[in-house]
């Protein structure tokens, strides 16, 4: 039996860890930071560690809890442009290099990631 991604990469703790830095750079971020409604972003945070592990061969928490992750659909009501999506990708690289990952596993996630964000675009005005 082959291991997940998720397991080889060391499993929920990694990917808590990665959201968690994530966020410590977007609730200081100008532009990303007013696309949260909460106050609090913890429950983004947990919103996008269930949807990374299960995509990555983890728990299926997030689509017990909140169906399809329909991506696009879910970003829809916010301003995505250029300038968003390379400060989210900025604030996301930081906190993949920090976990540590093999070259390999990291190059796997950045992949995937770069191109999540690159699909999420819905606009190219400069402000919504």
């Amino acid at each position: 039996m082959t291991e997940t991604f998720y397991e080889s990469v060391g499993g929920r703790e990694t990917f808590r860890g990665i959201v968690a830095r994530f966020y410590e750079g977007v609730a200081d971020d100008d532009v990303l930071r007013p696309m949260y409604p909460e106050m609090d972003l913890e429950p983004a945070a947990d919103r996008l560690a269930m949807f990374l592990e299960q995509y990555w061969g983890g728990p299926t928490t997030y689509s017990e809890q909140r169906g399809h992750p329909r991506l696009r659909m879910r970003h829809a009501p916010y301003h995505v442009n250029p300038d968003a999506r390379d400060r989210w990708l900025a604030h996301m690289k930081v906190a993949v290099q920090e976990a540590g990952l093999a070259p390999l596993h990291e190059a796997q996630l950045w992949d995937y990631l770069e191109r999540a964000a690159h699909s999420l675009i819905n606009t190219f005005e400069d402000t919504p």
